[in-house]
């Protein structure tokens, strides 16, 4: 099937800026997305921690670069991982994409954070962020966009973490992440959860 965010011609994301050369497209969105997180540390963009607000999140962050910034994608993704030996995580199906969401999101607000110790927020956290994480709902974007929002929310609940850790740490976070969701509707399971654990107790501090 022909991925349809990607041009005609050239397998480079379309984009705003007519851009058709990937690290030219790299160095543009790294860029603007910098400059978006920043100022979202310092003014957090408002809303209820529902569905749309995570699409809202997506389409500030994106939104300089891609039309369909903060739109659920339309197509299956799979992505091989070396972790994984090859394989790729469960991404949700399009069709379920909304629903797995709103699940996630009232799952996270339900919790009851204000009760918990550092350490059980850390360990819910870790659950919430890797749920969501994994219901990958964007063709790009998926990792920044759900730690700018977990992390956003984790601010209002009264457990802030060092965001500046999980960016100067990204590859890391993303590897934490699959490890995190490496399991299969098989049955199988290879998850290790330490590895995002460790960098999320670090970020409490």
């Amino acid at each position: 099937m022909r991925d349809p965010y990607l041009y005609d011609d050239i397998p480079i994301l379309r984009n705003k800026l007519g851009i058709r050369n990937q690290v030219l497209l790299d160095n543009a969105e790294a860029d603007y997305v910098v400059y978006r997180l920043k100022d979202l540390a310092l003014n957090p963009l408002s809303g209820d921690y529902h569905t749309g607000h995570l699409l809202g999140m997506h389409e500030y962050i994106f939104g300089d670069l891609y039309e369909w910034a903060g739109i659920p994608r339309t197509i299956s993704i799979y992505k091989e991982e070396d972790v994984l030996g090859g394989q790729s995580v469960e991404y949700s199906d399009p069709f379920d994409i909304v629903n797995d969401v709103h699940h996630t999101l009232s799952d996270m607000r339900a919790k009851k954070w204000i009760d918990m110790t550092r350490q059980q927020q850390a360990l819910e956290f870790c659950d919430s962020l890797a749920c969501l994480w994994k219901i990958h709902p964007f063709r790009e974007g998926n990792t920044r966009t759900t730690i700018t929002f977990c992390c956003q929310f984790a601010d209002e609940m009264g457990f802030p973490l060092d965001r500046k850790l999980f960016e100067e740490n990204s590859m890391y976070v993303r590897t934490a992440l699959v490890a995190y969701n490496a399991f299969f509707a098989d049955g199988t399971d290879f998850s290790k959860k330490e590895y995002l654990r460790k960098i999320v107790y670090d970020a409490l501090g």
